[in-house]
């Protein structure tokens, strides 16, 4: 059988495994990725333990998803959340490790194709991408095609700065939008405004906060908790409303654990979207959560990438 190998870096763990052409992913694993010191050291281990699931199959190519990949050097570009610094060339380290063809992408526009590819955006030409986790990462898609910019690096819409001087980010700057809109800024939210000394059923909570947490006490009823999702929702839905006008996306998927939570997310987002969208646009856009499936997301994306562009393997 003809397969793929996808693989999706992450700051906690490295997913990886096999999918053929019609989006079945064959076999899976997980190695913790901080684990690895080196970059080299990780790239070994995966790519080993990739060559002994495909000794019954044929690998055509490997399609990587990675902070701050950039698709046309193949290389992770200074990413804060990953052990490694500057530039790794990651792409040519697999192929050397593999001798198979490797494609590399930010792991968000990664997730976007593996949703044009096997999900909710087939035959789909314009939409926006979204994943809410520890950070923001965005994909972007016009005319059918993924915007990779003159550097391979375009569509960060989580470093879109939403309030100036505020958080400080990852990247370094304040006030980006994933300090806000992301499963690590809702967290943030609540702390501040338990330090302020607001009141909320997660106050004295021995263990540290989790954005499951939140979820659970917002369901609750408890207000504070529904105020923090208010709160992520509105500067989500800005941000939203304001990328709208670069592209005109018909769809804009939100996917992650943050999405997770519904229309305690969707409800605020989908509403000051609505607010804050010019007129032309109103009414027009939809925001949906992504029918990929979480557990195999990352991997489906990754891969999606090397099926997408066989010429290129």
């Amino acid at each position: 059988m003809r397969v793929v190998a996808g693989i999706d870096i992450g700051g906690t763990n490295t997913d990886f495994g096999l999918v053929d052409e019609l989006g079945n992913c064959l076999k899976t694993e997980t190695v913790p990725t901080k684990k690895f010191k080196v970059p080299k050291d990780l790239v070994n281990e995966v790519s080993t333990r990739i060559l002994e699931m495909c000794k019954s199959h044929q690998l055509l190519g490997i399609g990587i998803g990675a902070p701050n990949g950039n698709y046309y050097k193949g290389t992770i570009e200074f990413a804060p959340n990953l052990p490694w610094k500057g530039i790794i060339p990651l792409a040519k380290l697999f192929e050397k490790a593999t001798h198979a063809p490797c494609l590399l992408t930010n792991d968000a526009n990664a997730a976007a194709i593996g949703e044009m590819t096997f999900g909710g955006a087939k035959k789909m030409k314009d939409f926006i991408f979204i994943t809410l986790g520890t950070g923001l990462g965005s994909g972007l898609v016009a005319n059918g095609q993924m915007i990779y910019g003159h550097d391979g690096l375009a569509g960060e819409l989580g470093h879109v700065i939403v309030i100036k001087d505020g958080r400080l980010c990852g990247c370094g700057r304040k006030g980006c939008l994933e300090t806000y809109a992301s499963a690590t800024g809702l967290k943030r939210t609540i702390n501040e405004w338990i330090e302020q000394g607001k009141k909320t059923i997660l106050s004295g909570k021995k263990e540290p906060i989790v954005s499951a947490d939140i979820f659970m006490a917002a369901k609750k009823g408890d207000a504070l908790a529904l105020k923090a999702f208010e709160f992520t929702g509105e500067i989500l839905g800005l941000a939203l409303a304001n990328s709208v006008n670069y592209t005109s996306p018909k769809t804009i998927f939100l996917f992650g654990g943050l999405a997770n939570a519904k229309e305690l997310l969707f409800e605020p987002t989908i509403r000051h979207f609505e607010e804050n969208l010019l007129n032309i646009y109103k009414n027009k856009i939809k925001i949906v959560p992504s029918k990929l499936k979480e557990n195999q997301a990352a991997i489906l994306g990754a891969a999606s990438l090397a099926w997408n562009q066989k010429s290129r393997l």
